[in-house]
């Protein structure tokens, strides 16, 4: 092991892993202590014995607040989906897995494909800083962002206010739809959520190692093991990068 790449990774010598706790395929429970547990969890422990060291598990309650802690000294390594304008501040590795993005509309909706959805009027109920909405911030032209701090809320927000369109992950809007007689979810996606292992840009010996580390784990079929273990519906593998 390159000294340097635990001294960018790991100055205190413990490994400190951001973890979005928001996102439930990743962080699927919690231990005895309440730690979190799931696939993210393991990816960073995974990294910790790669560098010799222990790790520490640093949760944050949504993607937005972990990735604006890059500066503040607290997380060595994020686990959070990569997206560009995270990616201005953080060296991400290649996507480990993936989720599929995509829209639940309300029974009796005239919106039957994903190219009906950006139109005048259509208003669409979203977590604000979610992966999946700083794609939508980028691409959607003429409907409007209604923007809510947790996936119930957006939800809550959809159902109550009558909206046209729910944007999500497709696992949580398959929970969603059950509640709402009538309502589907639309064929295909808006985007694939990419989940990947980020560290601060100054680490460019680090976010190498991370990046191979990763490939690898992808490769031995270790990210489809944990994926499995944890019984985890919608992840799935990302392919090589």
């Amino acid at each position: 092991m390159n000294e340097d790449i635990r001294q960018e990774l790991a100055p205190t010598g413990t490994l400190r892993a951001g973890i979005n706790m928001s996102n439930f395929l990743l962080v699927s429970s919690r231990g005895p202590n309440d730690e979190p547990r799931g696939v993210s969890p393991d990816m960073a422990a995974h990294i910790a014995g790669l560098l010799g060291v222990p790790v520490a598990l640093v949760p944050f309650p949504r993607p937005g607040a972990l990735a604006d802690a890059v500066d503040d000294n607290v997380w060595d390594i994020g686990l959070i989906g990569a997206e560009p304008q995270r990616a201005e501040k953080i060296a991400f590795s290649a996507a480990y897995a993936e989720i599929e993005a995509t829209y639940l509309v309300p029974a009796g909706s005239p919106i039957t494909s994903m190219e009906q959805v950006d139109q005048p009027g259509n208003r669409i109920a979203v977590t604000a800083r979610a992966a999946y909405d700083l794609w939508l911030e980028r691409n959607i032209t003429k409907a409007k962002l209604f923007r809510t701090e947790t996936l119930d809320a957006a939800f809550a927000q959809f159902q109550a206010e009558k909206f046209e369109v729910l944007a999500g992950l497709r696992p949580r809007l398959i929970t969603d739809v059950a509640a709402m007689p009538g309502a589907r979810i639309l064929d295909g996606n808006f985007t694939t959520v990419q989940q990947a292992i980020g560290t601060a840009r100054r680490n460019t010996a680090g976010a190498a190692f991370i990046a191979k580390a990763v490939e690898e784990a992808k490769a031995s079929g270790l990210v489809a093991s944990l994926i499995a273990k944890h019984g985890v519906r919608g992840l799935s593998v990302a392919p090589p990068a």
